[in-house]
């Protein structure tokens, strides 16, 4: 029975029609994914009926017995999926992950030093306007202005010249490679702790497609969205030796209860980054955002950094005299979601940008390969090359949404009279 659907139709309604959006449209957001059936069945369990303040065999209530099991079970598969010494599955997002860890390892006004914003690092690694930079003294490093990767002789330097007591490596919007041992190295020779935040590439680290940080981090932060394809929430890996600091950083340090139903839901993730299954989705997914990078590149946009190695890419649109919010209310008019970005040393402001950055995980999660990559560069294209054209803009959607009839995301039935109210709604 739909009890939402009986109890609070218009609550019902606003999520079918977000199930509609979601199904007819085509999602390039890097840090978005369309979750597997069984997360959703886990996330929406009867577990979030229960309080479990503390950890395995040591709760603050009574009952905790079978939630013991559900949370030891997520920590042995996190353990056994990245070779982990010591996990934490309860922080509740990827930004509670990281504060753990500052909480854990460093005092106010201690110094940090992560990637810029700007330059496609993430609010929680210092930047001014976020409890990272609030709290703690944060210095910036950035990439190359030429080659728009980092350059790991001048972190070192900076770090030399900074001393900070933590080095974050991590990123929200870089294309390549992190070279994480040779970060454990810069922090060694200046005597600081490393912590690595691999939200973005989380499901590519699961599956042996991008190097790890788990063997040179002394902490290793993420959500389970994004590429690992989970429910919404944080991770906490680390050497054994700081398993107490860590866990007392989240509870009672940070937060209260934890979600026993979304860390049911990891555990499920978790069980599916150990199957064959999920290593071809990740290796389609490193595919397809070189296709669509190289069909872009074709179609005269200049990728920064020159391509990708993960799942996103960044598009430097100044050429084509567009900027990225712009691009991002065109698109989304066409039915194609996005995220404008920042390009390296941008001459644009933050909430402006000249830049979009695109990812496949979601589109991948739909089944699609190359050949459709060539298809949403076309699309992409004739949007971006007629900004304000409302009919062409029309035409777009119609054949985004042809494409999304052939891949969708879940084999549920929409109602009828839904799919005529989203398309007066964005049509």
């Amino acid at each position: 029975m739909n009890y939402l659907k009986e109890t609070d139709p218009f609550l019902y309604s606003l999520i079918t029609k977000e199930l509609m959006r979601q199904d007819t449209e085509l999602n390039l957001i890097a840090s978005e994914n369309y979750t597997w059936p069984e997360i959703l069945q886990a996330s929406g369990s009867v577990l979030t009926n229960k309080y479990a303040e503390g950890y395995p065999g040591k709760r603050y209530y009574a009952g905790c017995s079978v939630i013991d099991q559900v949370e030891q079970l997520a920590i042995e598969r996190a353990k056994q999926l990245f070779n982990a010494e010591h996990v934490n599955v309860q922080p509740h997002a990827g930004c509670q992950a990281n504060m753990a860890v500052y909480f854990a390892a460093l005092k106010p006004g201690d110094t940090i030093m992560g990637m810029s914003l700007s330059m496609g690092g993430h609010l929680t690694h210092g930047h001014s306007v976020n409890f990272s930079g609030i709290l703690f003294n944060a210095v910036s490093y950035g990439v190359d202005q030429e080659t728009e990767q980092l350059d790991y002789n001048v972190i070192e330097q900076f770090a030399h010249q900074h001393k900070p007591k933590l080095i974050i490596a991590g990123a929200s919007a870089y294309s390549r490679v992190i070279d994480f041992a040779h970060f454990a190295a810069i922090a060694k020779s200046c005597g600081a702790y490393f912590m690595a935040d691999i939200a973005h590439i989380t499901g590519l680290v699961a599956a042996h497609l991008h190097p790890s940080p788990v063997p040179y981090a002394d902490f290793v932060t993420s959500t389970t969205h994004k590429t690992l394809r989970g429910p919404r929430g944080g991770l906490i890996m680390c050497k054994k030796e700081y398993a107490d600091i860590i866990d007392r950083a989240i509870i009672p340090g940070t937060q209260g209860g934890p979600f026993m139903h979304i860390i049911a839901a990891k555990a499920a993730a978790f069980g599916k980054a150990l199957t064959q299954p999920f290593i071809d989705y990740q290796k389609q997914i490193i595919i397809n955002a070189k296709a669509l990078a190289t069909c872009l590149q074709e179609k005269g946009y200049r990728i920064v950094s020159g391509g990708t190695d993960n799942h996103l890419f960044i598009i430097d649109l100044r050429s084509k005299n567009i900027t990225g919010k712009a691009a991002e209310t065109a698109l989304e008019k066409a039915g194609i979601t996005t995220s404008r970005s920042c390009i390296p040393f941008d001459p644009e402001k933050p909430w402006i940008t000249s830049g979009i950055r695109f990812g496949t995980p979601a589109l991948t999660a739909r089944g699609m390969g190359t050949t459709q990559m060539h298809h949403v560069t076309e699309l992409v294209d004739t949007v971006l090359t007629n900004l304000e054209h409302a009919p062409t803009l029309v035409k777009v959607r119609q054949e985004v949404q042809r494409l999304c009839e052939l891949y969708p995301i879940y084999q549920t039935e929409i109602p009828a009279a839904t799919k005529t109210h989203h398309n007066q709604l964005y049509v």
